[in-house]
């Protein structure tokens, strides 16, 4: 394996030099169009994460998860995510209406394959579109339409070396604390018993 003379890799240049050829395998598999096994992959996933940066470049990845199927493939170049109830700081919403670009990261339990679909994305509130989106009785106030650029699965190594889909690799809740708890430490507030429970009422009552 060819190797850098410095300790920084700073080019793209310098990075594909330090690392082998990709087989031919790797470059192929990208696609522009969602196909079938792509379409089933979406139809089966509960968990989404979405990159977006803002008009500066400054990244951000933020979670999006419900039911499979909650994410709806329109055609094959258009998915649509639900924008569901969350916290109101809308950070990616905000990223993607001063950058376009996105990536996601689709993801199936019990399966070591992802999914990666990179593209440009526009959030509509177009009533037509936001009414299949509808779970639990709830439509969503927004979702992220998502025009496909490029597409692929992503071989499981990440995961098989991670082990995260073994119960038995599952960590004791009880051996880190709360999300109350952690921001009651890092806010200095006095009510973190308090902050607690809202919290735990708030994933009863508030997901949608």
């Amino acid at each position: 394996m060819a190797t850098s003379t410095t300790a920084e890799l700073k080019t793209a240049e310098a990075v594909r030099a330090h690392y082998d050829a990709p087989h031919d395998v790797a470059l192929g598999k990208e696609m522009k169009r969602l196909d079938g096994h792509c379409r089933a992959f979406i139809a089966a996933t509960p968990f989404v994460v979405i990159a977006t940066a803002d008009a500066s470049g400054r990244a951000d990845a933020s979670p999006r998860g419900d039911a499979p199927g909650f994410v709806a493939v329109r055609d094959d170049t258009t998915i649509l995510i639900p924008d569901r109830r969350g916290n109101n700081r809308v950070d990616t919403m905000m990223n993607i209406a001063e950058n376009p670009h996105v990536g996601l990261l689709f993801m199936v339990p019990g399966m070591n394959e992802t999914l990666r679909v990179n593209g440009t994305a526009t959030i509509t509130i177009d009533p037509a579109l936001l009414a299949p989106l509808a779970a639990q009785g709830k439509t969503p106030q927004a979702a992220i339409v998502v025009t496909v650029e490029e597409v692929y699965f992503q071989c499981g190594k990440a995961l098989v070396r991670s082990d995260l889909w073994n119960p038995d690799r599952r960590v004791d809740r009880r051996s880190l604390p709360s999300l109350g708890r952690i921001l009651a430490d890092e806010l200095n507030l006095a009510h973190g018993a308090e902050l607690e429970k809202a919290i735990e009422d708030d994933y009863r009552t508030g997901l949608y």
